[in-house]
């Protein structure tokens, strides 16, 4: 007869605890949010994803082919809509599949990539709205010259490289970051990075685009009837000096005209550069709504970014909260198109005759 197995062996118990711990370290974390929730969360996001690529690629198509809207000054939304569709592409399914699982799957250093592309796509847009406001300002501002002289294509795709310029050095530090563990992929938590990101990326670019648009709004660039900027080339000049400038008013007419959206048939019986005008107003109208709906969807984030950097422990933020201020700002870059649409007919025009187009074509 055999002897008994020795139950309470020490050796076995060590053996047996080390494959259980080495097991559980292998096994993957339950899902935070459970299954039911996880999949809402996936249903959303794919439909943020799906309308921000879908309606900036309208909004890019749309500029290159709408002859009112390709203009000069519309790279500055080429770039943009740019902008956004990389988020969408680059950046919001790797934070979907962070948050859906709860940890990191992706490794230390695709996270620091992840984080740096975050700050880039992220500050470049509200850096480009920015220059757009800058842009109008001067065209509101010192109509004749700036629009002659420094509204062309390679000016204007110059400050776009400043923007992008401006937004890869504010996000180049997560790049040099320590890394995390392999299983973590946090915004950078020290305390001079965010206060410094948030201002220069935010906060500094929000100020001045509130205070150009209330500068335009005083000039009526956004509404009011006032004299446009365009209307001041239209100045009669006297019978002494209309010999020897005709060529040049007539050159000024036509490169003004030519450089805004053409007139649509109802409105044949208005002056050139009346209908100028009021397209120009409606454009720069257009892009403070844009403006204001992204400082409404990030400014929370930032904010409570910001407070948790000022006072870390008496301004207690439930991270339940932070993460929703984090996915509403992800949403912005799906907005632009609903605006555009809403608020110009020149791009509702464009939209509609693509989509027309394409469902012919399938």
């Amino acid at each position: 007869m055999d002897p008994p197995t020795q139950l309470n062996n020490p050796s076995m118990e060590l053996n047996v605890s080390k494959e259980e711990s080495s097991n559980s370290s292998n096994a993957s974390p339950l899902l935070p949010h459970g299954e039911a929730a996880s999949a809402l969360i996936m249903l959303v996001v794919a439909v943020i994803i799906s309308l921000t690529i879908v309606g900036n690629v309208l909004v890019i198509v749309a500029l290159r082919t709408s002859r009112a809207l390709r203009v000069p000054q519309n790279l500055f939304l080429v770039s943009l809509a740019s902008a956004d569709i990389l988020v969408a592409a680059l950046v919001i399914p790797f934070s979907l599949a962070n948050e859906v699982m709860g940890y990191w799957y992706f490794g230390s250093t695709w996270c620091a990539c992840y984080l740096a592309l975050d700050v880039l796509f992220c500050t470049s847009s509200i850096v480009h709205l920015c220059a757009i406001s800058l842009d109008r300002y001067w065209s509101v501002t010192e109509a004749v010259s700036y629009n002659l002289n420094w509204r062309t294509p390679l000016r204007i795709k110059s400050m776009i490289g400043v923007v992008w310029l401006i937004s890869a050095v504010i996000s180049f530090p997560p790049l040099i970051m320590p890394k995390q563990g392999e299983r973590e992929c946090e915004l950078i938590d020290q305390t001079w990075y965010i206060l410094s990101s948030s201002i220069f990326s935010f906060f500094i670019p929000g100020l001045i685009m509130i205070l150009v648009y209330c500068k335009i709004y005083k000039l009526g660039g956004l509404g009011r009837q006032s004299e446009s900027s365009f209307m001041r080339v239209e100045v009669e000049e006297s019978p002494s000096s209309s010999q020897s400038s005709g060529i040049n008013t007539a050159h000024q007419r036509r490169h003004l005209t030519d450089t805004q959206p053409q007139p649509s048939p109802a409105a044949g019986h208005l002056p050139m550069t009346a209908v100028a005008q009021m397209r120009e107003k409606h454009f720069t109208f257009m892009l403070a709504v844009a403006m204001g709906v992204f400082v409404v969807f990030w400014f929370p984030f930032f904010f409570t970014y910001s407070l948790q950097a000022l006072c870390t422990e008496s301004c207690y933020i439930p991270k339940a909260l932070f993460k929703v201020f984090f996915w509403i700002g992800y949403c912005n870059s799906s907005v632009n198109p609903i605006v555009y649409t809403i608020f110009n007919m020149d791009f509702r025009k464009a939209f509609m005759k693509n989509i027309c187009r394409t469902c012919k074509r399938t």
